[in-house]
């Protein structure tokens, strides 16, 4: 039996352990309560949003800009210096450090490679921003 002067507290932390029934239910505990990484679809989902949410449209190029672009590329091509190339691909604007091994008018598009050259890559003359 629970003594008089625990009788009518309402915070069960307040009263000694021994004077508490062992027969409470335990309840579902964190069952209802599913992490938020155990539903992998909508994480996926969310992820995307979350993406898409970052994403840009393709910056538009005035003439005078793209005048300097060309010309920029026409002096990294030909004093074969270290480019810094921006381009825009998936809704973001990409940097790289390559050099420029190949400009192809007629099909509008530069092959750059990396420092030692192991890896190429070919970049359209649309998706180029800017080359430093």
């Amino acid at each position: 039996m629970i003594p008089d002067q625990y009788k009518h507290e309402t915070d069960y932390r307040n009263i000694p352990r021994e004077y508490l029934d062992t027969n409470i239910p335990q309840g579902r505990g964190m069952i209802k309560w599913a992490p938020f990484a155990v539903m992998p679809e909508q994480y996926e989902r969310i992820n995307a949003f979350i993406e898409n949410q970052n994403k840009i449209t393709m910056p538009s190029l005035s003439d005078d800009q793209f005048n300097i672009l060309n010309r920029r590329l026409i002096e990294k091509y030909t004093t074969h210096q270290l480019a810094m190339i921006s381009y825009f691909r998936n809704g973001t604007i990409h940097s790289i450090a390559a050099y420029i091994k190949r400009i192809d008018t007629l099909k509008r598009y530069i092959t750059i490679s990396n420092e030692n050259g192991s890896q190429t890559m070919q970049l359209k003359f649309a998706v180029l921003c800017y080359i430093e």
